[in-house]
This record gives C-alpha cells, sequence and structure tokens, in this order.
C-alpha cells in the first residue's frame, strides 16, 4: 500500500518521519518510538518454548509483514508498543487483509495477527508472509465453499479471526510447528497447496 498521505506507509516502510511528532497519536515520545524500531534489530529470536509468553506481551514490540499476491500490495509495520494496539496501523492491517474480490472489510481479531507475528518470530525469518486469504465476505466463501469442499461453511475467515498463509523460505511443516508452539488457536496444514491457516479459535490441528 501507498499512502504517505496518512501518515502510516511510504512503500513498503513505517514512515517514522511523520509519525514520530513530539508525542504520538498513541501517547509515546518520539524516543519511546525511535527506541521501538532500534529494538527491532537487536532483539534475540525467541524460541519455541517462549511462544506462550510472546503471545501475553514478553516482549515490547509486535511486527508484521505480508504481502498479496492478489493485490501487489505489502505492509511491513509494527502494531503493537508497550502493551497497546497502534489504532491507525491496525486500520490498515484490516484494510490490507479485506476480501479482495469484493474490497469488503473487517476487523480483524487481533490474537491471530498476535499468533501470526508470534509465527514468525520463532521461525527466525525475515521473509514476509504471503497472504493468500484473509477475511472473507459470506459470498465469497460460499463460492469457495461451492468449488472446493475444503472450505467450511461458517469459515472464521468471516469474522476476521483467521488467515491462510505461505512463506517460500519455509515448509508447511515448520510454519505449523511454529503455530501450534503458540498454543493459542487452529493450525491448518495444507501441504498440496502450500500453505497454513491461523486463527484465534479452539485450539486444535488438522491436515499434513
Amino acid at each position: 500500500m501507498n499512502r504517505s498521505n496518512s501518515g502510516t506507509y511510504i512503500g513498503k516502510r513505517w514512515d517514522a518521519q511523520i509519525a514520530m511528532t513530539e508525542h504520538s497519536s498513541t501517547g509515546l515520545t518520539r524516543r519511546a518510538l525511535l527506541g521501538a524500531f532500534a529494538a527491532t534489530t537487536v532483539a534475540a529470536a525467541p524460541t519455541f518454548a517462549k511462544a506462550a509468553g510472546l503471545l501475553r506481551g514478553a516482549g515490547d514490540i509486535r511486527r508484521i509483514r505480508m504481502y498479496s499476491g492478489r493485490t501487489g500490495e505489502s505492509i511491513d509495520t509494527i502494531y503493537w508498543i508497550e502493551g497497546e494496539y497502534i489504532k491507525d496501523v491496525i486500520k490498515e492491517v484490516n484494510y490490507f487483509m479485506r476480501d479482495w474480490r469484493s474490497d469488503a472489510t473487517k476487523s480483524m481479531d487481533m490474537r491471530t495477527i498476535d499468533i501470526m507475528s508470534a509465527s514468525h518470530n520463532l521461525m527466525d525469518v525475515r521473509e514476509p508472509y504471503m497472504l493468500l486469504s484473509g477475511y472473507r465476505s459470506p459470498q465469497t466463501n460460499a463460492m469457495l465453499r461451492a468449488r472446493s469442499r475444503g472450505v467450511a461453511k461458517n469459515s472464521l475467515h468471516m469474522k476476521g479471526m483467521a488467515a491462510d498463509l505461505r512463506l517460500k523460505s519455509r515448509s508447511v511443516n515448520q510454519m505449523a510447528r511454529a503455530a501450534t508452539a503458540c498454543s493459542a488457536g487452529g493450525v491448518g496444514r495444507y501441504s498440496g497447496s502450500n500453505f497454513v491457516h491461523m486463527d484465534c479459535g479452539v485450539v486444535r490441528s488438522w491436515g499434513r
């Protein structure tokens, strides 16, 4: 997304110059925000054993990196700092994860974004996720369900609680292991289509 007039993104990076006023909209000082960004370059990659702690907010920042092959858009941003979600950034995440077929948006459940972020950190990878599916409108879900038996009638995608993701540098099993280590929702392996489903519903797993 190329939204330089919003003060959020310029190309693929966070527009720190615009956001870092003396006090940002989240109440953080310029120095605190700079420190948060600096922390991304020095923080050690967490281990699987620390996954639960990461989801409970053990870290000072949370970051999400994704691109969409459908729309050509990319997002790479810090969305949570020192115990608070950044509202303007969450709006951008919601838009990025919209139903690209209908352009319909929905407020994504941030627990799913946290699972995605934690899993990404656990895999110690810089490559952004390829987002295959985020929010789905009921109409889109019905259309996909008519084409495939693998699409659930009451899919959590329709509630903004799920995402289908792919990484070139990690296998389906590696991605699923990281998501499963978070013990925070559903994890589906789809090796034939080379993607992993992550959601914040009941803890469960399926597929191979």
